[in-house]
């Protein structure tokens, strides 16, 4: 082979390697875009378990915040864990307060089976706290979110 031919084929090989890294670089900030998911289940009437989950939310947060990347963060509150979010009974009720308003990134879901069960045993719906949501089924509520690919856990 010619070396004319040598030079045209190295040539060719680096700006095929340019132009992979130029796309590679360039579709970076499309996933860079994407935030984090994240959903914390709290069903035991832990208060220890309910300021874990508190202590967790503003950490996740704050690791993200920190590298210039979003999270999304869902509480999903059931059975037991549902006296979290209760404006009559939380042990965390003062700092949930404040967390919702510093921490707009986090919110905060009651089960609706569980609140018709207490509701039942009390006589009366129980009070929740501000900007919680209801939905029909906390569990049910995880495993849409888990089949969306967010990350579960469970302190």
């Amino acid at each position: 082979m010619t070396r004319t031919g040598h030079v045209t084929r190295g040539i060719l090989v680096r700006l095929l390697s340019l132009f992979l890294s130029v796309a590679a670089v360039a579709g970076a900030p499309a996933l860079a875009t994407e935030p984090h998911r994240l959903v914390l289940q709290i069903s035991d009437d832990d208060p220890a378990k309910m300021r874990s989950v508190l202590d967790i939310s503003a950490n996740v947060s704050r690791h993200y915040a920190a590298q210039g990347a979003e999270v999304e963060i869902v509480v999903v509150a059931f059975a037991g864990g549902l006296d979290m979010l209760l404006a009559d009974r939380s042990p965390v009720r003062d700092r949930m307060v404040n967390f919702v308003k510093a921490m707009p990134n986090v919110s905060f879901r009651a089960c609706g089976n569980t609140l018709d069960g207490v509701t039942a045993r009390e006589g009366r719906p129980p009070p929740l706290l501000p900007d919680v949501e209801i939905v029909p089924t906390g569990v049910a509520a995880i495993m849409d979110h888990a089949e969306k690919g967010w990350v579960v856990v469970r302190p």
